[in-house]
């Protein structure tokens, strides 16, 4: 395994991020052991998590298999990155009450006590706020996540979703208190999806911050779906995913994108990885393995090495926004 720094903390990260959102809605506690034990043995050493990922009626449930499986053998915690998130509700439809999201004191406060229990630990490496909270000042923000550092409780604090004159905001917020800031953020990012190209991985690589792309397939459509399509082996597509298949230039570019691959015997879902690794700032994707053998590709990815003639064919097939502010030009 293939390992790098996290920003500009001093922890030492495997390319690959094991995304543990299906733990609980896809796969069950035994077989997220099961992936979790695989990814631990190839040395993969980040996990993410969130204390809403479990399904609408259980959030809370995938942080619980992660914690079960720490407490299945001494010693594991010390030996993963772990990271979640705080800001949606964790109660079910129609379960709510004061305070009971988004980033005030009280909600981190209450949260992260959460999370600690569920994942059976009495320390977070990363806590990422999930979203931006547009009601909430940074300074209070920091106030609450300097607490949790003084407390042990968390070592770092990342972002997620974050635009980037957000990222700005909250770390000359973060410096004004002579506190680091944020270390991290996680965004969506892909072969099909460059519009953070523009802002946001410039204002991370400015303010030193490691980047974990989400999203990695673009929700299959970078998997070979079309192929699998036509095999019957493909997994029915929904929601926006379906809707962008549908789009005939949206599906004129995957075919693209799959012949390309296919010429060159790559298999689709490894070689869209493989990019994102090849990307300036790019701390590792995140993947979300269902299945022991989606786990193996991903790891076949990190030791891939993409050519310039594969690279430059992919460039044409979905070209970036380019550099900002030249790319807002008209």
């Amino acid at each position: 395994m293939k390992y790098t720094q996290l920003g500009r903390t001093g922890l030492k990260v495997s390319r690959i991020v094991l995304g543990t959102m299906n733990f609980g809605p896809q796969t069950d506690e035994a077989g997220s052991h099961a992936i979790m034990d695989a990814a631990l043995g190839a040395g993969i050493n980040f996990f993410d998590t969130a204390n809403v990922y479990g399904g609408t009626d259980n959030r809370g449930r995938t942080e619980e298999i992660v914690g079960s499986w720490f407490a299945k053998e001494a010693g594991r915690r010390d030996k993963v990155v772990l990271a979640t998130k705080v800001y949606g509700p964790m109660g079910g439809d129609g379960d709510v009450w004061p305070n009971h999201d988004r980033l005030s004191a009280a909600n981190i406060r209450r949260a992260v006590e959460g999370s600690l229990r569920r994942l059976n630990t009495d320390y977070i490496d990363l806590y990422q706020f999930h979203h931006i909270d547009r009601r909430t000042p940074f300074e209070e923000i920091w106030q609450a996540i300097d607490v949790l550092i003084q407390q042990g409780k968390i070592l770092y604090a990342g972002s997620s979703n974050f635009p980037g004159y957000k990222i700005a905001q909250a770390n000359e917020s973060a410096a004004r208190r002579g506190m680091v800031g944020l270390v991290s953020e996680q965004c969506l990012y892909n072969l099909a999806e460059r519009r953070a190209e523009m802002e946001v991985i410039p204002a991370a690589r400015d303010y030193g911050l490691g980047v974990i792309p989400w999203s990695p397939l673009h929700g299959g459509l970078l998997g070979g779906v079309i192929k699998k399509e036509a095999e019957g082996t493909a997994r029915r597509t929904q929601g926006r995913s379906a809707d962008a298949l549908a789009n005939s230039a949206v599906r004129e570019q995957v075919q693209a994108y799959e012949n390309l691959l296919d010429k060159h015997g790559l298999a689709p879902g490894e070689v869209a990885l493989a990019w994102l690794l090849t990307r300036p700032g790019v701390t590792g994707p995140i993947v979300g393995p269902r299945t022991a053998e989606q786990l193996e590709s991903a790891l076949r990815a990190v030791e891939l090495d993409l050519s310039d003639e594969v690279l430059t064919g992919l460039d044409a097939i979905f070209p970036g926004t380019g550099p900002s502010p030249e790319a807002f030009a008209w």
